[in-house]
């Protein structure tokens, strides 16, 4: 019986001291951990989000989860499904979607990638070496070069701004139809058409897909950046979520100190590009008087 009563006494003083040193967890508002859906090229191609939370969390002691990562559809369900505190991915439909039905807040862009026109080394339309994608389609166009329409999201967006943008409404034999295997086929379907098509930089530069010979052509256009944002999970729909830590890390992405790191990462693997793009200096001054 002393035996029990002591052993309880100990239990009561040491349990209390271990659980106050205890993380907290992301089920509680304020937790130290936070839980993130993030978009694949960039947890697991180029490393930069791997980089990014290290720095975040030896500034401020969270600590940085992926719960999920991949394409956007998945991120996009983990997020509706409360299983993330912040999502991160390519802007578009889907993301405004997000804040539209109450399951994500606070949609700020944080950094980009941009697009590039590829195409046969032969070059038929002479579009080599230009730095305006839009009057290169132009050219593609008056040539009637073939021209492959990819069903990719973000570069097929990007293309229909640019053939907007010269008031050309592309049709005729020249101007394909994608009828490729998908994404890792992309250029090899064009490849074998002796076509030019929009595509990103980075999956060729970093060898995610083969380039078939193909070459970039077009490249250096400021308008041929594609945006990636940051949102958090609402509290009202989401009570546990981690709020304060979601707000610290989307804060973070938009500090002028990641910032300037975003502008020279990658560069000696990407061609002397970086893999990702700063976005305006109002935005990052914005960011840091609204915290």
């Amino acid at each position: 019986m002393i035996a029990r009563l002591v052993l309880f006494l100990v239990l009561a003083t040491v349990c209390p001291v271990f659980a106050a040193e205890a993380p907290m967890s992301s089920d509680a508002p304020g937790g130290r951990i936070v839980r993130c859906a993030v978009i694949g090229g960039m947890s697991m191609t180029t490393g930069l989000w791997e980089e990014i939370t290290r720095m975040f969390e030896a500034d401020t002691g969270y600590k940085v989860v992926v719960v999920s990562a991949g394409q956007r559809p998945k991120l996009a369900e983990s997020l509706r499904k409360g299983e993330v505190d912040l999502l991160t991915m390519h802007s578009g439909d889907i993301t405004t979607d997000q804040v539209a039905d109450g399951f994500g807040v606070n949609m700020r862009p944080w950094t980009r990638n941009d697009l590039v026109i590829v195409g046969p080394a032969s070059d038929p339309a002479k579009i080599a070496g230009m730095t305006d994608g839009a009057e290169a389609l132009k050219k593609i166009a008056k040539a009637q070069a073939n021209f492959v329409d990819i069903q990719d999201i973000g570069a097929r967006e990007l293309s229909h701004t640019l053939w907007k943008r010269v008031g050309i409404h592309p049709q005729g034999k020249w101007y394909l139809k994608d009828e490729s295997g998908g994404h890792l086929d992309f250029i090899g379907f064009a490849a074998r058409h002796n076509a030019y098509l929009v595509f990103g930089r980075m999956p060729i530069t970093m060898g995610k897909v083969s380039s078939h010979n193909m070459k970039i052509l077009v490249e250096r256009d400021p308008t041929m950046k594609r945006p990636y944002i940051v949102m958090e999970a609402n509290p009202l729909m989401f009570p546990k979520a981690n709020v304060k830590g979601a707000r610290a890390l989307s804060n973070y992405l938009l500090s002028e100190k990641i910032q300037k790191f975003i502008a020279d990462y990658g560069k000696d693997k990407n061609g002397g590009f970086p893999f990702f793009y700063p976005v305006s200096p109002m935005a990052i001054k914005y960011a840091s008087q609204n915290q």
